[in-house]
């Protein structure tokens, strides 16, 4: 079928196709009428929530939550915040209400749920695309009571949130009260054993500055000794040279010993001298071999003392060493202790801080979700309550309308080229070309009287004229 056919048939059944039209238009007419008007309240909502963990207070913008539009959406819409409505406005309590129960379920279930699945059946929710911002709308026969339907939802939603935000919070505030009280105990624990390590070791008070002290003595203790070495093993060669007297430089440097060596050798000349010139029991040979031997004593007594001199200064210098090493041992002894010490000590410092640590944590996280379990405050706000609306929602009658004379116009073509399916006619020279196979040699202009048309019609049916062919 070309286009110039088409419009053929719908020339040829316009009467149908208006028939067809009229009828759908009546009976949408007819039915937007009949229906009983709702009036739709609106109410909405701003959204300004930020999440916190209650357990580890981390913060961050509801938006870039997942889902969190969604959840808010299905808060709005849950059973929990309808029955809240129901109980709000009091519906459970007319007996209006309760007959319709009654009547409706036979007296089955509960009426609170019974109408809190009502009022949700009517409820819509739309949140805005870039915005916090949500739509409650509820829709109902009595434009007041929608209106007033659509604020309980936003009022007692936000009572919901609320309720969410705190339950949680109290349960965190019971787990941190638990905890606290835990850490509490482990930390008078690890004081207490950091206290008797103390006693136990007669520590007052173990820091860095006393190891550097005790570090640096031992230092200067191994540098004393040091010296003290090389003193004595110095002292001890002048002893033993003191004592051969060869190259003692404690003997060369005595004034006493060069005079009396000095004295002697002139005594020692005077006594040749004298031996030579008398004999040896001439009185003043007597006289100058006293003088040399009371010199040779002098001598020896005052080399003997240099001796006694340097051995004892030798002895006073071993004895130094002695004292500074056993003074180095001790010090050893002591920084080992110390160190020891500070090794075993250093766990328990570790334990009572991690445990001082640990309490201070946990009280400021009780303290915190103790406000939070005692807060009141929503983030959630009314930005627009619902008002009395004065227009019906529904039925829309132009809009009804308009969709009816589409439909009608569509179901009339639809019908009549569905009959001309069935029995199809003859309308133009196309038709008996198409039908027959023949070509058309040409046509006859033709006006019938009343009623020939139809008999002629009936004449050309593709029936008859394949019958004829």
């Amino acid at each position: 079928m070309n286009f110039h056919q088409f419009l053929l048939v719908l020339q040829a059944r316009k009467n149908f196709i208006l028939l067809t039209l009229l009828v759908t238009v009546l009976l949408a007419l007819g039915w937007s009428l009949v229906q009983q008007k709702t009036y739709d309240a609106t109410a909405s909502v701003l959204l300004n929530y930020k999440g916190v963990d209650p357990l580890t207070g981390l913060t961050m913008p509801g938006q870039l939550m997942p889902g969190y539009m969604a959840t808010q959406m299905d808060i709005i819409g849950s059973k929990n915040v309808a029955l809240r409505v129901v109980d709000a406005l009091g519906l459970a309590a007319s007996p209006a209400v309760v007959q319709q129960f009654q009547e409706a379920t036979d007296g089955k279930g509960a009426v609170r749920d019974w109408l809190a699945d009502l009022l949700l059946q009517k409820l819509e929710i739309m949140p805005s695309r870039e915005s916090s911002v949500v739509q409650i709308t509820f829709g109902g026969a009595d434009p007041a009571f929608a209106a007033a339907v659509a604020n309980a939802f936003a009022v007692q939603y936000q009572r919901a949130t609320v309720q969410l935000k705190a339950e949680p919070a109290k349960n965190a505030s019971v787990y941190f009260n638990e905890q606290t009280r835990q850490l509490r105990d482990q930390l008078e624990a690890a004081q207490a054993r950091l206290s008797a390590y103390q006693q136990e070791k007669g520590i007052v008070s173990l820091d860095n500055n006393r190891v550097d002290v005790e570090l640096s003595r031992l230092n200067d203790l191994s540098a004393q000794l040091v010296v003290a070495q090389t003193a004595a093993i110095e002292a001890g060669s002048r002893e033993r040279a003191a004592r051969s007297a060869v190259n003692s430089p404690d003997v060369a440097n005595n004034a006493l010993i060069q005079n009396l060596r000095m004295n002697l050798a002139a005594a020692d000349a005077r006594l040749a001298e004298t031996g030579a010139r008398f004999g040896r029991n001439h009185p003043q040979y007597q006289s100058a071999s006293a003088e040399v031997g009371k010199l040779r004593a002098e001598l020896g007594s005052a080399l003997d003392t240099v001796t006694r001199s340097v051995g004892a200064n030798a002895e006073v210098l071993r004895q130094r060493e002695a004292e500074i090493r056993s003074a180095l041992a001790q010090q050893n002894t002591r920084i080992l202790a110390l160190n020891r010490t500070r090794d075993e000590l250093g766990p328990l410092l570790k334990d009572l801080e991690g445990a001082q640590r640990a309490f201070d944590s946990a009280s400021q996280r009780h303290a915190q979700t103790r406000i939070e379990a005692q807060s009141e405050q929503s983030d959630i706000s009314v930005l627009n309550p619902a008002v009395v609306p004065t227009e019906p929602a529904a039925p829309r009658v132009l809009l009804n309308t308009l969709v009816s004379i589409l439909l009608g116009t569509i179901l009339g073509v639809g019908i009549a080229l569905l009959l001309e399916l069935l029995t199809r006619p003859v309308r133009s020279t196309a038709d008996i070309h198409d039908m027959l196979g023949i070509p058309v040699l040409g046509s006859v202009s033709w006006h019938a009287a009343p009623g020939n048309g139809a008999r002629l019609r009936r004449l050309l049916t593709p029936r008859r004229l394949l019958r004829l062919n």
